[in-house]
């Protein structure tokens, strides 16, 4: 009996052992190889600026290089198919959205993948506020100067102004299309394939308003080019700070439309992997040097548990369900 049993813990001990070794041996096998973080939206846009910013970190901390590769398109939704399509390896990830992730469930009759059923949720990347911006040139010939002038040239003239966004079921869609329901107000709407495009045109003067993400319009409007007239959170940002928020400038009680950026991988994906990505993620947001960057940039970094971020997710698609209906934006 003595032997039996020095015999059973010899091998659960073993047993034990391999076991231990196996997790570790899955731990360090990935990532042997790049990383790709597709980008649902066209480069220069809040969703790329944030990859962007997060690939280089990543890469220091795994040893491996986090590519960023934009596929946009349907409003985040063909970079969004693209990865819930792809190997739950580890290697895909995707920057999801308020859009691909909170939205377009509710906007578009039919997607091509299921926010919750097809994608392991990592972390919240940050959080923005969209910014209402206009050609600071066509608010001067327009004697556009705040959000209660927008409104009344608006009304004056029912489709004179348009309005641009990063594409049909955005959250800068979203944004502007709550603004015009709210307000009474009419603008024809022209998406692009993300929202740097949509700001070359802004600055060209073609496009007259946009709800943009803040951290991609700061430049535009540091330079002059666009004029801030509110953002469209219930506080002001950090970084505009004379800027005042949609709701009170305009008189729009009850008016929010912000945007957020967090990582998800393929369903299926591995949970060790999951858990060292958001870790590393949530390590870097925490450091000085790239919590003030975005911050600067009108971004609040995130870095919530992957359970945390479920939840979020879970929240969001139900709060833009009722927003989507309430506002009767429709993808044209």
């Amino acid at each position: 009996m003595l032997f039996n049993r020095r015999v059973c813990l010899t091998a659960v001990a073993l047993s034990a052992a391999a076991l231990v070794g196996g997790t570790a041996w899955a731990q360090s096998a990935w990532p042997n190889k790049p990383v790709k973080i597709v980008v649902p939206f066209a480069p220069g846009g809040t969703t790329d600026i944030l990859a962007r910013a997060m690939a280089p970190e990543l890469s220091k901390a795994f040893g491996q290089t986090f590519i960023v590769e934009n596929k946009a398109g349907a409003g985040g939704n063909v970079g969004a198919d693209l990865v819930a399509k792809s190997p739950a390896d580890g290697y895909t990830l995707l920057m999801g959205t308020v859009g691909t992730h909170g939205i377009n469930k509710a906007l578009y009759d039919k997607l091509p993948y299921d926010p919750v059923k097809d994608f392991a949720p990592i972390t919240l990347v940050a959080g923005v506020p969209n910014v209402m911006v206009i050609n600071a040139e066509r608010a001067k010939v327009l004697g556009i100067n705040n959000v209660q002038d927008f409104i009344r040239v608006a009304k004056a003239s029912p489709g004179k102004l348009n309005m641009a966004s990063s594409g049909n079921g955005t959250s800068i869609h979203l944004a502007g299309e709550l603004f015009k329901s709210m307000s009474g107000t009419f603008m024809v709407h022209f998406p692009y394939r993300g929202s740097s495009p949509a700001l070359l045109d802004m600055v060209a003067g073609n496009m007259d308003v946009m709800f943009d993400n803040l951290p991609s319009s700061l430049p535009h409007i540091r330079s002059g080019k666009l004029k801030a007239l509110g953002v469209t959170s219930t506080e002001r940002s950090a970084a505009l700070p004379d800027v005042p928020t949609i709701e009170e400038a305009g008189n729009l009680k009850g008016y929010d439309a912000t945007s957020w950026f967090g990582f998800v991988a393929p369903a299926g994906t591995p949970a060790d992997v999951v858990s060292r990505i958001q870790q590393e993620t949530a390590k870097a947001l925490a450091s000085p040097a790239v919590k003030e960057k975005l911050l600067a940039q009108g971004a609040i970094p995130g870095g919530n548990t992957p359970a945390e971020f479920a939840r979020m997710i879970d929240g969001e698609l139900k709060k833009w369900a009722l927003v989507v209906k309430a506002s009767g934006a429709k993808v044209d």
